[in-house]
């Protein structure tokens, strides 16, 4: 079968009535308004004029956002953006385009590593939400989600030495480069993880992510509490979960004029009572929106894992997984 001029036109059009939700994406998001931190790049890897032109800054983040929604390698994301084309469609190119591959994506997610940009690009794009009149109401919500990291196979030995922040004297540069020294373990609910955790602060109105903090999976939730606490919220009032309760807490956020509703936890000795047990099925209406929106990056996601080395590359991959979410978030809010 030939095939017609158009029939890439009608494909396309096709997957719009199906609901291809990369569309609202892409009308939605000021894209343009990112070159002015983005393009900090080009002054970082242009060492000479010779060799080929960059690729467009925008058309590279664009690639980053929709490799963070779908949790794709380097590898596999520039196989989706040959393959599909509402990927092309997204990111503004045609068949015959030149496309960045597996090399090129990892080296600007690099470049956005080491300019640090990845909390910029999230703090101008929640200004942008406070904008377009999405500010922070209504309270804010804080919980964290372990990101799962590829697991490490060190002997005991090695790993005692890791513990106490040394490196491995028989580890060559090669297999250094390949060893997460940052990532650790933690047990959950009788189940042993081994990764990064993904401090969120969300607003209750409108369930953006407003604020976050990476870390290793053994950091206590609770460490970074205050750090991610928002004083841009409306609202004075303070959702989270039983884990981060503590009478010196409570106290904290007492002095800082916030209105606590930690949840309670009984003990063996000490039971909660009725009246507690409401409060916290209360509380946990308003709670619970945090879990969505962790559900939500899952499900886009399908498995939640990073396939990087150290924390600061997990600080990019978790940033641009939340500024992601954000994106997504307004491209269903925003009429």
């Amino acid at each position: 079968m030939i095939n017609g001029f158009f029939d890439i036109d009608d494909r396309l059009e096709q997957l719009s009535k199906c609901g291809d939700p990369l569309v609202k994406l892409k009308e939605i998001v000021p894209w343009t308004s990112f070159y002015g931190e983005l393009n900090k790049v080009h002054e970082k890897e242009r060492k000479s004029s010779a060799g080929r032109k960059s690729y467009d800054t925008v058309l590279m983040f664009k690639i980053l956002i929709i490799q963070s929604l779908y949790n794709l390698g380097d590898d596999a994301m520039e196989f989706q953006i040959r393959d599909r084309l509402s990927f092309m469609r997204f990111l503004d190119l045609s068949i015959g385009d030149r496309v960045p591959d597996a090399r090129t994506i990892w080296l600007f997610k690099e470049y956005l590593k080491e300019l640090k940009l990845v909390d910029k690009l999230f703090a101008d794009f929640n200004r942008y939400l406070t904008e377009r009149g999405f500010e922070a109401k209504k309270g804010q919500i804080i919980d964290a989600s372990i990101v799962p990291a590829p697991k490490q196979r060190n002997t005991r030995e090695e790993n005692e030495q890791i513990k106490d922040g040394k490196v491995p004297d028989d580890w060559s540069q090669k297999k250094r480069s390949h060893k997460d020294t940052d990532a650790n373990w933690v047990q959950k609910n009788g189940k042993n993880y081994f990764g990064y955790k993904n401090h969120i602060e969300v607003d209750v109105k409108n369930k953006f992510i407003r604020k976050y903090k990476v870390t290793p999976t053994a950091t206590h939730d609770s460490n970074v509490f205050e750090e991610i606490l928002d004083d841009n919220n409306s609202s004075k009032d303070v959702f989270a979960d039983s884990a981060y309760r503590s009478e010196e807490r409570l106290e904290e956020l007492e002095n800082l004029g916030y209105r606590e509703h930690l949840q309670r936890k009984g003990c063996k000795y000490k039971k909660l009572t009725d009246w507690e047990k409401q409060g916290n099925h209360t509380r946990s209406k308003i709670r619970s929106r945090v879990e969505h929106i962790f559900g939500i990056q899952a499900q886009k996601a399908k498995t939640l894992i990073i396939r990087t080395v150290g924390i600061f590359r997990a600080e990019v991959k978790i940033g641009l997984r939340n500024l992601a979410y954000n994106m997504h978030r307004l491209s269903i809010l925003a009429v």
